[in-house]
């Protein structure tokens, strides 16, 4: 079951897409689970034709499953249709411009390229966020000398969308009874295929991180491991591939062609890939989950030290490494900590969930406090602090648009002005968003 935070995001995101009465009935579904058209009438007080009408649209961008189970009582028992919110495919449509970089990459078209790399240029400029303000943080963001707390901003989230769905009727998907869509059964249908979308951005997540790491090359080798395997269909996340194979694709990477056997095989090694013998010839394979474990274990070091300092950063990442709960003064001396400063340090980090206490007796009267790091469960509290930040950057991004086509009626010289500002306003939150979907994507979709 998806947290309020994810709900508020999701939530979000179809009220971008399709208007306010729409993102009602998602709302419904994301919340109530899996419900019928009555249900869903009686819960939002809208007439079911409307309703209808909205879970159509949902169904048509395979935001809602709708499935049929057979009502249990009376002498015939019919089938009634339930409708159920998909929160994933949801999720994927915050991701259209990594679709379309992919697209430019997969087919090499230089005029898409140039567009999304000028794109990515400008927005980045405009932000021009330093690596302690990453969004993947889920820190601030810093715009005209104000500082945007994403994680505390007041939670007036349904009412301030309620106020920009009034503001928004001129764009809002007009829903009524007289609305009719129809699919000729004759008709190609196409659908995005997702599991491929998502296993090439868990490719680059895999090939980013171990280009630096390790280098160029090395992930050379990897992306060759990665292309050569997909011919024979990889799984989730073993990849294998054979050394002919691999040779042949890295030769086709211009920066390959003067690779040797023997280079390729020592970055194989580095790498960590498990060899064996299959028909005669050597064999390697790779775990990208393991590659993955290492992106968030980084990710939430990096959000560690961002928020609670270097000490508290030596502190958790021995609590991560040893697996095993840590007295604090014994946790204060080899991180080389003042004891003094270690139990408010770490008293801190369990607040925030990012520690877990127990406490010992070791004889009357004398209590010993012990600390380690469940790492599902941090996990999962990371993940939700993301919906939470992402859903108001949304709703940040959603209030900047609605601005801009307030100061309609002012005078020349303020519109244009302000229009300028609102524009760098929205390009900085809008390439945040991005930047901290990247690391979403890390905990959720990974």
């Amino acid at each position: 079951m998806v947290g309020q935070h994810g709900v508020d995001l999701a939530v979000g995101i179809i009220d971008s897409h399709f208007g306010d009465i729409v993102a009602r009935v998602c709302s419904c579904l994301l919340r109530r689970g899996s419900s019928s058209l009555q249900e869903i009438v009686r819960d939002i007080g809208l007439p079911a034709s409307r309703v209808k009408n909205c879970l159509l649209v949902l169904v048509q961008h395979n935001c809602v499953q709708a499935y049929s189970v057979p009502r249990l009582g009376g002498p015939q028992p019919k089938a009634v249709t339930l409708y159920m919110a998909l929160f994933d495919n949801i999720l994927h449509r915050l991701r259209f411009p990594k679709f379309l970089g992919l697209l430019a990459e997969e087919f090499e078209d230089p005029l898409m390229a140039a567009n999304v790399e000028t794109t990515e240029q400008k927005a980045l400029a405009a932000a021009a966020l330093v690596d302690a303000e990453r969004f993947s943080g889920l820190g601030n963001v810093c715009y005209d000398g104000q500082n945007i707390n994403l994680l505390k901003e007041k939670d007036e989230g349904s009412s301030v969308r309620s106020n920009l769905g009034e503001k928004r009727k001129h764009r809002e998907l007009e829903l009524d009874g007289e609305t009719q869509s129809s699919i000729n059964e004759n008709e190609v249908l196409w659908r995005a295929n997702i599991e491929k979308f998502v296993h090439r951005l868990k490719k680059k997540a895999c090939f980013s991180r171990i280009s630096t790491r390790l280098g160029l090359d090395a992930a050379i080798v990897f992306d060759a491991m990665i292309e050569s395997s997909q011919q024979s269909g990889p799984k989730q996340n073993s990849v294998a591939s054979s050394l002919d194979e691999i040779l042949e694709w890295v030769m086709k990477k211009p920066s390959g062609r003067l690779m040797t056997m023997q280079h390729i095989r020592t970055y194989l090694e580095e790498l960590k890939c498990k060899s064996s013998m299959e028909d005669t010839r050597a064999v390697y394979s790779i775990d990208l989950g393991e590659i993955i474990e290492e992106c968030r274990s980084e990710e939430v070091g990096s959000l560690v030290l961002q928020r609670y300092g270097r000490d508290a950063y030596r502190m958790f990442r021995l609590l991560v490494n040893k697996a095993r709960p840590i007295e604090t003064d014994n946790l204060a001396e080899i991180t080389f900590v003042k004891k003094k400063e270690a139990p408010g340090i770490l008293y801190k980090l369990w607040l925030d969930c990012y520690v877990e206490m127990e406490i010992a007796v070791a004889y009357p009267g004398e209590k010993r406090f012990l600390w380690r790091v469940n790492i599902g469960a941090l996990h999962e509290h990371v993940l939700n602090d993301m919906y939470h930040a992402a859903a108001n950057l949304s709703q940040r991004i959603a209030q900047s648009r609605e601005q801009q086509l307030e100061i309609a009626n002012r005078r020349v010289n303020d519109v244009q002005r302000e229009t300028e500002r609102l524009k760098k306003e929205r390009l900085v939150l809008e390439t945040s968003l991005l930047r901290l979907d990247d690391a979403l994507m890390l905990f959720h979709d990974f």
